[in-house]
């Protein structure tokens, strides 16, 4: 279970920064600032997975 938890906050992370770099190469800012948001949620999510599996060990 946590390693399918891992993958979906990595894509997450990873669909923000696209977003985040189509945004910025077109001049969209609103879809920049929801890849800057989509790709801090990502790492938090990942952060918050890595906390627990130290826990766990």
């Amino acid at each position: 279970m946590r390693l399918g938890k891992k993958t979906a906050h990595s894509a997450e992370k990873e669909k923000g920064k696209v977003k985040k770099k189509t945004g910025k190469a077109v001049g969209d800012r609103s879809l920049e600032a929801k890849g800057k948001g989509e790709q801090a949620k990502g790492g938090l999510k990942q952060a918050g997975q890595n906390i627990k599996g130290a826990f766990k060990r």
